[in-house]
């Protein structure tokens, strides 16, 4: 029953990145629908990550008195929902409507799963589930593609993944039994503790420091995939098509390197992953500002630094229950997934304000200084802690 479960929990994985890259893949055929300019996408994408910041926020007390498996099913059903108002919608302001219930079932499902995953299975598992949210996101622009291409255009892809959606939803009601320790909030001798609050959870010892570190590995992750190809065009003079093929390796970098790093999770643990993870970002990074003529350098760091950020994601999750206490981790992780929005909302846009003020070649200086801040905030908590060892008994 319980592989049973992981193989529900796969599919939830790509079920969660299956909606991440859709908004973009069809924007540009959605906006001359509506009649709106470019820069609406924004207004949509941030009514969603508000969405899931609040969310997000709610997990632990939506998750104490649901159970996991109840608010994934209610949180993927809302998606779908969303997904297929997405699709009949005739209006720019039915998108943004719709927009609202996406970004709260978004939230809710993210740090629901990552925290049961967190808890009952090992460091392999979370390197190979975010994998697998990587091959969602990789799946979605391929299905909203094809559908642009037919009568059905944009509304048929976005109603083809709400199907794919309420199938899972539908599978995961009827796992709902499979799902143990529903309840969650226990200190592992089976007594249940009290919700935490926002500031309760954050002035628990090292959690400010693992909050400022998940925003900047979001924002880093974030603004190297958003920018890479306007740095290698406009500084670089990379040609269009080659840089938008190694700006989309540095996500297959992503994919590829947890898919490998699940192999070596378990027996690295979750604090040597992030420090490496982190050390090879700054490879990566390097290579990418280093001004040599030819641009194999620059291209070739931009798949280094997705190799980098690869582990760092899933091992900060991962290693929340050991960092913070098990009866903790449901809140601390409901706020990182809020930090880590915030991060992803709204550091890409600063560095294209910034970069509309100076110039696009800081690229490489503005990811060398979010990477050292993960390194310095990720270091600083690991001597708060301790350097206890890290056992992992999880199946």
């Amino acid at each position: 029953m319980f592989s049973l479960l992981l193989v529900v929990i796969y599919i939830s994985f790509i079920s969660l990145g299956l909606p991440d890259s859709l908004l973009g893949s069809a924007w540009p055929v959605m906006r001359t629908a509506f009649n709106v300019p470019l820069s609406f996408a924004g207004i949509v994408s941030m009514i969603i990550a508000g969405g899931t910041i609040f969310s997000s926020l709610m997990s632990d007390r939506l998750t104490r008195k649901l159970g996991t498996g109840l608010v994934t099913a209610i949180s993927v059903g809302m998606t779908a929902l969303a997904l297929f108002g997405f699709s009949a919608s005739n209006s720019f302001v039915a998108i943004c409507l719709w927009a609202i219930p996406y970004g709260l079932g978004a939230g809710a499902v993210d740090a629901a799963l990552n925290n049961y995953v967190a808890l009952h299975y090992a460091s392999r598992h979370m390197s190979w589930l975010h994998c697998f949210w990587g091959v969602g996101t990789s799946i979605s622009p391929y299905i909203m593609g094809y559908f642009l291409g037919t009568k059905f255009g944009w509304q048929g892809g976005y109603r083809a993944v709400s199907v794919i959606q309420i199938v899972l939803t539908i599978a995961l009601f009827s796992s709902l039994k499979l799902w143990r320790n529903k309840k969650a909030g226990t200190d592992g001798s089976g007594k249940v503790s009290k919700p935490l609050s926002v500031f309760q959870a954050v002035r628990i010892r090292g959690v400010p420091f693992i909050l400022i570190a998940f925003f900047g590995y979001c924002a880093l992750e974030t603004t190297t995939g958003l920018w890479a190809s306007s740095y290698l065009v406009e500084h670089r003079k990379v040609g269009v098509e080659t840089a938008a093929m190694f700006a989309s390796l540095f996500y297959l970098g992503i994919t590829f390197g947890r898919f490998l790093n699940g192999f070596v999770a378990d027996r690295f643990g979750d604090r040597k992953l992030i420090r490496y993870g982190v050390t090879v970002m700054i490879v990566g990074v390097s290579m990418v500002g280093i001004p040599l003529k030819t641009d194999v350098l620059a291209l070739a760091g931009l798949i280094v630094i997705g190799l980098g950020c690869a582990p760092v994601y899933p091992s900060i999750i991962h290693a929340t229950p050991s960092n913070f206490g098990r009866e903790n981790s449901q809140a601390i992780i409901g706020i990182q997934m809020a930090s880590a929005y915030c991060g992803t909302t709204f550091m890409p846009p600063l560095f294209g304000l910034i970069a509309n003020n100076s110039s696009i070649a800081i690229y490489p200086l503005y990811l060398a200084l979010l990477a050292a801040l993960i390194l310095i905030m990720t270091e600083t908590l690991n001597r708060i802690l301790g350097q206890r060892p890290e056992k992992d008994t999880k199946i």
